[in-house]
């Protein structure tokens, strides 16, 4: 059960993965916005979170805290981002992508010491994890974003998708004391027929 924040955590913790296993200690890592991607790195991989959608497959039960206090029901979400190779010439940029394809499978999943590695206020629980996994994201699509980021300006990218992120509400569920006895009110008289 993740806090709002773990979103930009994921993010972080995949490019702080992929600088601790970089061929090249030249390479540039970052988590782009849109404005960035008119004025790109020279060498490195950026990744762009560019969809958060709610996870309509996987669904957790409220939790429960230590006090005994039942929290609201967890809201599963998937991070779907695409990595990005820059580099000098295609070469370059065929080598990078393959290298972070290498990466990713060998990194499936994302540990809670690397998710929280570089937040400043708890965001996962120790006992939780990040699936990363390709995107089923048709070529069409792709383009298609790529167009709207920086109209015939593509580069070699691969799609991602985070799962396994479970937001958990600040609210609790108003919960009664419990039931100790039963009283029935006979208060009404009985219809006469």
């Amino acid at each position: 059960m993740a806090t709002y924040q773990a979103a930009t955590a994921v993010c972080q913790a995949i490019i702080d993965l992929l600088t601790a296993n970089t061929f090249d200690s030249g390479l540039e890592f970052d988590v782009y916005t849109t404005s960035k991607f008119k004025d790109p790195m020279g060498e490195g991989v950026s990744l762009f979170l560019y969809r958060i959608l709610p996870n309509t497959i996987l669904r957790t039960p409220p939790g429960r805290l230590v006090n005994g206090q039942r929290q609201r029901i967890q809201l599963p979400v998937d991070l779907h981002f695409m990595l990005t190779a820059w580099g000098k010439d295609a070469s370059m940029q065929t080598q990078i992508m393959a290298w972070v394809m290498r990466v990713m499978a060998d990194y499936p999943i994302l540990p809670f010491g690397l998710l929280e590695a570089t937040t400043t206020v708890p965001v996962f629980h120790p006992n939780e994890i990040v699936e990363i996994s390709p995107a089923d994201v048709s070529t069409e699509e792709l383009l298609q974003l790529w167009e709207n980021l920086t109209p015939n300006n593509y580069h070699l990218s691969v799609p991602y998708v985070a799962r396994n992120i479970r937001l958990e509400s600040e609210l609790l569920e108003e919960v009664g004391k419990p039931v100790q006895t039963r009283t029935f009110d006979y208060t009404d008289e009985p219809a006469q027929p």
